[in-house]
């Protein structure tokens, strides 16, 4: 019976996929540091500006609070994906063992065989399960944190009367503002904007991180 292979790579794409999750969200990190200078100088009515997505997913206080929500939901459901994979590869090496040593009829050994490839199923749908669950804790994080910063650019154009906003991201060779005059980024001011906005909601208890998913 050699479902040894089969178990642990079904923990291991969980493992990836959770991962994934904070590399798609914490994209851009290296980029950090990177200040913008002078910000909107030049960003008049009318301008073209643009900003530096990476930068605001890291740096926004309500995208860093969500994303510490699900990381510790995650890490629960990764708990609870190693102990039920560690039972069920212990149940397969001692019946492993038993054969080998066979001090089993073959009966018995059937049996056995038969509830252990139960248990691998239930185990393969509990996984599959909780994938989608992690995938959809992700697609609700990134439609809240959407939600949240296009909200706050319709408002910020209200008042600017922008011509046009661009957001461009990537750290090699950003796109799709690869070079540009770095007084019409206006990166720092939507920050600034965005975590202003998030402490008064939070102060009125509008904005609750812990909502991730409801």
């Amino acid at each position: 019976m050699k479902q040894t292979p089969l178990i642990l790579s079904v923990i291991s794409l969980v493992v990836a996929l959770a991962l994934g999750i904070f590399m798609l969200t914490s994209n851009g990190g290296s980029r950090t540091a990177k200040a913008s200078t002078p910000t909107g100088e030049a960003a008049q009515q009318g301008s073209i500006v643009w900003f530096d997505l990476d930068r605001v997913l890291n740096e926004y206080d309500m995208a860093n609070d969500l994303r510490s929500v699900v990381e510790t939901k995650i890490q629960g459901i990764q708990e609870e994906v190693n102990r039920r994979g560690t039972k069920l590869q212990n149940d397969v090496n001692k019946f492993q063992s038993d054969i080998d040593k066979g001090v089993l009829v073959r009966s018995v050994a059937e049996q056995r065989g038969q509830r252990l490839q139960e248990q691998q199923n239930s185990f393969n749908n509990y996984t599959n399960q909780k994938q989608q669950e992690i995938a959809e804790e992700q697609s609700v994080m990134m439609n809240k944190i959407g939600d949240a910063i296009n909200t706050y650019l319709q408002k910020l154009n209200e008042e600017k009367k922008y011509a046009m906003i661009i957001s461009t991201q990537g750290s090699v060779l950003p796109a799709p503002v690869a070079v540009g005059d770095p007084s019409l980024d206006i990166t720092d001011e939507i920050i600034a904007g965005l975590n202003d906005e998030y402490v008064k909601n939070k102060a009125k208890g509008t904005t609750s991180p812990a909502d991730t998913t409801k």
